[in-house]
């Protein structure tokens, strides 16, 4: 019985109520030994991007393998830190606000800066707090296409300092103060998209990779999918270390929890539009799924077939036209009450969703690896009413 099988048939017969997410521990673990398997080849460490997956119940298995955690601000730094006790905890936001920054120096060992202008400005307390400082640089080489909205290197991008704004902000002063430098502009992406950034990064920042310890390499690295080119990767690090005596870190939030999740959902009525059959579930994905209409992407669906007459529009059950997950074809007829299993619902799921329409958060199970599937946390009315106002 191969894993999709399995996981379907406990799934299925599972008694866990819908909408529900179920993160899969053997798969993480898995995930985990293909990362460790690069930090013991390379010398590399290897952050948890907290941003895609942020279920610290599994915290512990990760601390296993990886070397820490990636925040995007206060809140994740101090999740990493209270949640993965004695690892690295690396912090990178696009601005910090002055009433957060004196906490966030107590969990973050490594911050940072967006810009010339952050750094001068919080660059002095983070080294008198013994801090490791680093500057986000933006090479300005896109390796992706049709995905704007996830490209750091658009020419209307925020993220990172050009080399055009480095020579006319920064001064000695400033740049003695970093420790690192950090560059994050990949996508989903496979080893050759990072030896192109590699390129541009060297070209226009050689001089300062010379001057510092370390560099982040940020994440969008698919290291765990099955055609990753791990053997390039760990040239590009090896090469990358040697050359500039650096430390190299890696962030991938995706890699570390992919196809690692499933929600199961139920069918709750189908109906007719023409030629057209919808059901609708009892999901959301505007509400459980955000990514399925923000990317957009058509996730896998567990059981379904490429083709066949048994045709379906799968959607959500809210006020919102375009609350669609997409159409799929089964080997035979759905209908009311069938359950269905989405697969890599582990990342951007629990740590994106919201509750528009007042629809209930999924419960949250852990498939175990010994066989079990237990719950880790279930949401309800409070949770939906007092986001919005006095408790």
């Amino acid at each position: 019985m191969n894993n999709e099988t399995d996981i379907m048939t406990r799934l299925l017969t599972a008694d866990i109520r819908t909408p529900c997410y179920v993160i899969d521990e053997k798969k993480l673990r898995e995930n985990c030994k293909v990362l460790k398997s690069v930090q013991d080849r390379t010398g590399c460490r290897i952050l948890l991007a907290q941003k895609a997956f942020s279920n610290y119940d599994f915290y512990p298995l990760l601390s296993e393998y990886l070397s820490g955690t990636e925040a995007s601000g206060l809140y994740e730094a101090r999740l990493g830190c209270e949640m993965m006790k004695d690892k690295e905890c690396h912090v990178f936001c696009a601005a910090y606000r002055e009433d957060e920054f004196e906490e966030l120096l107590s969990y973050a060992g490594h911050i940072v800066f967006n810009s010339p202008t952050q750094l001068k400005k919080f660059g002095a307390a983070a080294k008198a707090h013994g801090r490791q400082v680093g500057l986000r640089i933006n090479p300005e080489c896109s390796t992706q296409e049709g995905h704007e909205i996830y490209d750091p290197c658009s020419p209307t991008s925020r993220l990172g300092t050009t080399r055009e704004q480095w020579d006319e902000l920064m001064d000695g002063g400033l740049t003695d103060m970093l420790d690192g430098l950090h560059f994050h502009t990949l996508c989903e992406q496979n080893s050759d998209a990072l030896e192109k950034t590699l390129e541009a990064v060297e070209e226009k920042f050689s001089p300062y990779l010379k001057r510092v310890k370390w560099l982040n390499m940020g994440g969008g690295h698919h290291i765990t999918r099955d055609d990753y080119d791990i053997d390039l990767l760990c040239r590009l690090i090896e090469k990358m270390r040697d050359k500039y005596s650096l430390q190299i870190y890696l962030e991938p939030g995706e890699a570390v929890a992919l196809n690692a999740g499933y929600l199961v959902t139920e069918v709750l009525d189908i109906v007719k539009n023409g030629k057209n059959r919808i059901a609708i579930l009892d999901m959301s994905p505007a509400c459980h799924t955000p990514d399925v209409i923000e990317m957009p992407y058509r996730p896998p669906l567990l059981g379904s077939v490429e083709k066949s007459q048994h045709q379906y529009i799968l959607a959500g059950p809210t006020c919102l036209a375009g609350d669609v997950v997409g159409e799929y074809c089964f080997e035979r007829e759905l209908n009311i009450g069938d359950r269905l299993i989405f697969g890599d619902m582990a990342i951007y799921s629990t740590c994106k969703n919201n509750t528009f329409n007042g629809m209930p958060l999924p419960t949250i199970y852990k498939a175990c690896e010994s066989g079990g599937i237990l719950p880790l946390a279930a949401f309800g009315y409070e949770d939906f009413k007092y986001r919005l106002g006095t408790k």
